[in-house]
């Protein structure tokens, strides 16, 4: 077994926030969207909807108000959106959690950036920068390409620089617009998925390093996991008219081959099984990926609650997903000092990220 540091000196989340735009449209309204923009194109109307309600998703909050899509024609039109919608979700959010947390923004050190639905240099943490009053000597660190597993990946980069910076506060900010993604020219089943599973939403996560006192969870342990040769599983082609979706129907299967075996040894390194986990922290990847985690790690009913409960309200908000379930299972307060917890997510590489949690 692995030695474990003192509990005290453990990276700490101090906080979790969650932030969706203001436009909000039902799976109905949604599904009515495309039918009239692909009925044209000799598409199987039918197969649409089933498709769509496949997916168990209500519906959704978008970027921009849903008869606003149709006049973004170019890469370019929907990227500048994603720059503008981007950076204001981004302060929101950022200054909630700091008002939870009872900080400044003159007293975080070092910021975490993560998205896979836009691109901008500056990137939006530098934008961020400006619009916040941060220090000028703040330190940035802009994520892109991680995708689903990058709100477990940047907790744990997040910690990872927090065990050598113990005394200094870091943020992990996410923000994903799904929905400025959508390709309307692609009627290929992966795209006509995508356009009724993903959602739009920013998340933001205050770290501190160790020697803290606080209610939250302390990060013990991460662990990240390459699957050999899946380049083309999850992820984008880019193309003339931006981000083409790839999304294989093998995802559940990957999961169902690989993820007992990543999450038993990571945690036999600390000395535990899954019978010492109380709270397990699920990225919301779909119906038969939540479906693929509880199979395959013999999860009791109802463990997965506020994943599922997160897919059908919001939808896949790609990296912001586990966060936000992660959110919500702090507000719930069913968390006790010494309770273990796992936060786990999937994505682009194609990967794994674990997060090993105690209170």
């Amino acid at each position: 077994m692995n030695s474990t540091p003192a509990q005290d000196s453990l990276p700490i989340i101090r906080a979790v926030e969650r932030l969706l735009p203001p436009h909000y449209a039902s799976q109905d309204q949604i599904i009515g969207a495309l039918r009239d923009m692909w009925a044209t194109r000799h598409f199987n109307i039918e197969r649409l909807e089933e498709l769509h309600r496949s997916v168990q998703v209500d519906g959704r909050f978008l970027a921009l108000p849903i008869e606003q899509y149709p006049s973004l024609v170019t890469f370019q039109q929907r990227n500048d959106a994603w720059i503008q919608v981007a950076t204001d979700l981004g302060e929101q959010v950022v200054r909630k959690a700091l008002e939870r947390t009872g900080l400044t923004p003159q007293d975080v050190d070092h910021v975490f950036f993560v998205t896979v639905t836009g691109i901008a240099t500056p990137s939006i943490d530098a934008r961020l920068m400006n619009r916040l009053g941060m220090r000028p000597d703040m330190k940035r660190t802009p994520i892109f390409g991680l995708g689903c597993v990058a709100g477990a990946a940047g907790t744990a980069r997040a910690s990872d620089y927090l065990r050598a910076w113990k005394g200094q506060t870091a943020l992990l900010i996410s923000v994903e617009l799904c929905s400025l993604t959508l390709q309307r020219e692609d009627l290929s089943i992966p795209n006509i998925i995508a356009s009724g599973l993903f959602g739009d939403g920013a998340a933001c996560v205050v770290l501190q390093g160790g020697d803290r006192s606080s209610a939250g969870p302390r990060v013990v342990a991460t662990r990240s996991v390459l699957y050999p040769n899946t380049e083309r599983i999850m992820g984008w082609d880019v193309v003339d008219s931006g981000f083409k979706v790839v999304l294989s129907a093998k995802v559940p299967q990957l999961v169902r081959d690989f993820i007992r075996r990543d999450v038993d040894g990571f945690l036999a390194e600390h000395g535990l099984t899954r019978k010492d986990v109380k709270h397990w922290v699920a990225h919301t990847g779909g119906p038969k990926v939540l479906q693929a985690f509880e199979e395959s790690l013999e999860l009791a009913p109802d463990t997965l609650a506020n994943s599922w409960a997160s897919l059908r309200e919001v939808g896949n908000l790609s990296s912001a997903s586990v966060l936000f379930v992660l959110g919500d299972m702090l507000e719930s307060g069913k968390a006790q000092p010494g309770d273990w917890g796992v936060m786990m997510a999937m994505g682009p590489g194609f990967c794994a990220e674990l997060v090993l949690l105690r209170w």
